[in-house]
């Protein structure tokens, strides 16, 4: 059984993969914002459930210290880091404003650099640990309206690249799970754009993201598949998968995107294979597991 530090637990994927992995036999640290206040509820619920709780807010250096700290005492360790706190937005790109864009990388792209750097020195003790980032298909592809979104889904799949050739060798294991649209509370705390007087540019277009929502969330009504549990089902795949036979990407999603993604995600493989080995590097694509 694995010892696991997951972000953003309080709602959606984090709360079902925290209780999933526990009823498995993990140990779970969960972490979240504010446990003894506005997510007293959660936390009670999820340690009554057999979940050690860590306050770490994502955006704070001294709070990811502190949290990866008490953390690795409550476990006694760790094992598998999942990066799941994240952010989105919704609105046409011109609309948002720098401090808009700062807020969303600072969680889904910053806030996963940070809480990497604080477990990786445990891990490179061990010689071994998966670190497992929730990303998004809208970090493969773009669809109009979640543009700063989009932009930082494609920087952690650049970011979790990077990590995943530069630790292989160590022992560190690094994949993505790579969700579609869900019907969760992420869609009801979806950032609204600071700059509207912007939208005077864009005459009837300027309702159109709203009017794209509300279609998008009718399709999630009428396709009960879409279930979040699907990506609880991944996380707790991908971490149950042994060193040196895990995928790097997994998809989820049941609402017609998923497919051509993996096909794509199947290319991307096949050209980062042959520059790697062009290079000589193609080692640093294999993950150097303990036996």
């Amino acid at each position: 059984m694995a010892k696991v530090l997951i972000t953003g637990t309080s709602s959606g994927f984090g709360l079902l993969a925290t209780k999933q992995l526990l009823a498995q036999g993990h140990t779970v640290v969960a972490s979240m914002r504010d446990p003894e206040g506005r997510n007293s509820d959660i936390a009670t619920e999820l340690k009554g459930l057999g979940a050690l709780i860590a306050h770490i807010d994502v955006t704070d250096e001294n709070s990811v210290a502190l949290g990866v700290a008490s953390a690795l005492e409550m476990a006694e360790g760790l094992d598998v880091l999942v990066n799941n706190a994240g952010l989105g937005v919704h609105g046409i790109q011109e609309t948002f404003d720098t401090e808009d864009l700062k807020k969303v990388f600072d969680i889904n792209v910053f806030g996963v650099h940070r809480m990497i750097r604080a477990v990786l020195p445990h891990f490179h003790a061990n010689h071994s640990g998966l670190i497992l980032n929730v990303s998004s298909i809208l970090g493969r592809i773009t669809v109009p309206f979640y543009g700063p979104y989009n932009a930082t889904k494609w920087a952690l799949e650049a970011l979790t690249e990077n990590y995943r050739t530069e630790l292989s060798a160590f022992g560190i294991d690094v994949a993505l799970i790579e969700p579609g649209g869900f019907p969760t509370d992420f869609i009801g705390r979806l950032i609204q754009p600071s700059d509207t007087d912007r939208l005077q540019h864009y005459g009837d277009m300027a309702q159109a993201p709203k009017a794209s929502l509300e279609s998008f969330e009718q399709a999630l009504a009428a396709n009960p598949a879409q279930n979040p549990q699907l990506v609880s089902d991944a996380i707790a795949a991908v971490i149950e998968t042994p060193a040196g036979q895990r995928a790097f990407r997994t998809v989820v999603d049941k609402m017609g995107m998923g497919e051509p993604v993996e096909v794509y995600n199947d290319h991307l493989r096949q050209v980062t294979e042959g520059i790697y080995q062009a290079f000589g590097t193609d080692g640093m694509l294999k993950l150097n597991a303990k036996s």
